[in-house]
């Protein structure tokens, strides 16, 4: 027999009782029972009870046995009495009836509990992560992650992409975040970038004719944490595609993510391909954001022409200096008691707002205080605008058109919260497309890139050069599921003219662009095929898969939030002589040398 197990803790069946097995893992808890002692023993793959009699050889070695110590056992397998089946274990009809019990390594005492569910501080749990991932519901994520990343690799694989690493130390690039930059000890004062993400190396790839790229990529970036973004370093699922439209880009993907989806839903309902389009002007429209969640079937409305002019004082003066005002409908709301719409007007004031105004409908017409001050017909018109009924209510959100919106938004998902709307146990997509090439710098007055610097405008070189730039879309497209934005993408821009005219709209000079972005550039003067890709996030993908609303839950050794490695002790000082081998002299700030 194997020294440490001829099965494992997830492995015995009634068909197995009467052999000899032996069994290796942690004690994962312990049950004395006067004379029999119990011991759950755990390892990667599941649980099995061990029972050791009074005056057994192993008896004493398994009651001196702390929790997670880790043992092997030898015995017999043996059905369990009817009344002491546990149908929540695969092993739940045996036990293993122990003779031999070896400890191969004691344990400490815990700084955490392994068994049950109680919640520990993170800071506990990031420290000891090595113990944290032995406990049920963290190690069934990773393993979660594992399944996803492996059905990824091999639905892209069957849709005819290759796998290709791409460099992990490189040159610095503006990618929208800061970089976290390696010293050269062989270049004395010069410095490698981690990649935020591989964009221009996958670019070069189409250039240099492999058609179709994949990769589950590290990416790095030095920005602050965030409930679904992970400080520090995340991996996407990092693709590009030659000689493709924008529709084929979708048409590609969407098998692969709606079928990992599908895979691991777990009886959830997946959006089916084809995903639905919306673009950017009509999901800040009706969403009130760029990232809309679908679950939610709200759709806000504009109602700016029905207060112009209106006897509602307040919004007729917000439409007439150029502001707009968004409808927010409310399904059945117009049978709630008056609270529930006092509770909305003080939540909407504590968001910074003045208020949330609100027309309920009934048999017998509008009521409220702005119905008071409003028109009947121009009531009636917000009314089927909207769509609704006798019963239902509406909300607005007014103000400047850069604010409103994003605020309907907000209202719109707290509305279908308090009324329970939104659709449960599924996974809606959607692709939100034609966004703004440029944008207006508030600040600065310039016009600025508004997503990604590298997309095809629409209209190509025409648009650029007689269209308002703030008008010009672009090919550019980023894949939502319940309103987390997985990836962004684009067709790419891979004319070197028409990317130097782009880039001289936002006031680069062509030496800017040659200086920034010259290995690609000069790459596309050597002849580059229409290309255009994605990157769906891994870590989100599971994190929404797992049904966890903090994305460290489904990473194996995270960062915390402040950017720090607890468990290693990163980042950290190094020693003078490593500085110097580098050329590097540390220059502290004045409040961390106080601290010092």
């Amino acid at each position: 027999m194997h020294p440490y197990r001829s099965h494992t803790c997830a492995a015995l069946r009634p068909s197995d009782a009467g052999q000899v097995a032996r069994l290796s893992g942690w004690v994962h808890s312990k049950r004395d029972h006067g004379g029999l002692l119990f011991i759950d023993l755990r390892d990667h793959y599941g649980l099995t009870q061990c029972v050791f009699a009074a005056g057994s050889p192993a008896f004493a070695a398994a009651e001196a046995a702390r929790p997670e110590s880790v043992i092997t056992v030898t015995g017999q397998v043996v059905m369990r009495e009817a009344g002491t089946v546990n149908p929540r274990l695969d092993t739940g009809e045996i036990e293993l009836r122990v003779t031999d019990l070896t400890l191969q390594s004691t344990a400490a005492v815990l700084p955490m509990q392994v068994a049950g569910d109680e919640k520990f501080p993170e800071d506990i749990r990031l420290k000891y992560r090595f113990i944290d991932l032995r406990r049920e519901k963290l190690h069934k994520n990773m393993i979660l992650r594992s399944n996803v990343i492996t059905s990824i690799r091999r639905r892209m694989i069957e849709a005819g992409f290759m796998e290709y690493q791409t460099p992990i130390l490189t040159a610095s690039s503006p990618e929208g975040a800061r970089d976290f930059l390696v010293p050269s000890r062989m270049h004395p004062g010069k410095f490698y970038a981690l990649p935020q993400a591989p964009q221009q190396f996958k670019q070069l790839l189409m250039v240099a004719g492999f058609d179709r790229y994949f990769q589950i990529a590290p990416c790095f970036r030095d920005e602050a944490s965030r409930a679904d973004r992970s400080p520090g370093e995340f991996y996407q699922l990092d693709f590009e595609m030659s000689y493709v439209t924008q529709e084929d880009v979708f048409n590609t993907i969407e098998p692969v993510i709606a079928g990992v989806f599908e895979e691991f839903a777990d009886g959830r309902a997946v959006t089916p391909p084809r995903f639905p389009r919306i673009p950017y002007d009509t999901a800040m429209l009706e969403f009130g954001s760029d990232k809309p969640d679908l679950r939610n079937p709200l759709r806000i409305a504009d109602v700016t022409t029905q207060f112009a002019g209106s006897g509602f004082g307040l919004f007729a003066k917000i439409a007439a200096s150029g502001g707009i005002v968004r409808a927010i409908p409310a399904p059945g709301a117009g049978t709630q008691p008056r609270s529930f719409f006092d509770k909305l007007n003080e939540w909407a004031r504590g968001e910074g707002q003045g208020g949330l105004g609100y027309i309920i409908f009934d048999a017998e017409g509008p009521k409220g205080p702005i119905a008071r001050n409003l028109e009947a017909d121009r009531a009636e018109a917000i009314r089927v605008a909207c769509g609704l009924k006798a019963g239902d209510a509406v909300f607005f959100a007014a103000g400047k058109k850069e604010d409103a919106p994003k605020f309907a938004g907000v209202v719109r998902n707290r509305i279908a919260d308090e009324l329970n709307l939104s659709e449960k146990n599924a996974f809606r997509f959607c692709w939100i497309t034609d966004f703004p090439m440029y944008e207006l710098n508030e600040e600065t007055g310039q016009i600025d890139f508004s997503h990604n610097p590298f997309s095809m405008p629409q209209g190509e070189f025409e648009a650029l050069n007689t269209q308002d730039p703030l008008t010009i879309k672009a090919y550019q497209y980023d894949i939502v599921c319940n309103g987390i934005e997985l990836s962004s993408g684009a067709v790419r821009n891979h004319r070197p003219d028409i990317m130097l005219r782009a880039f001289e709209i936002a006031g680069y000079s062509a030496d800017d662009v040659e200086a920034r972005f010259g290995g690609m550039l000069n790459a596309f003067r050597y002849g580059a095929p229409p290309h255009g890709g994605s990157a769906p996030g891994i870590d989100r993908m599971v994190m929404l898969l797992a049904d966890e609303p903090n994305i460290r839950e489904v990473i194996l050794f995270p960062l915390n939030q402040q950017g720090e490695d607890l468990l290693m002790g990163a980042p950290a000082e190094v020693p003078a002589q490593r500085l110097k081998e580098l050329s590097l002299k540390i220059e502290l700030p004045p409040k961390a040398r106080g601290a010092g």
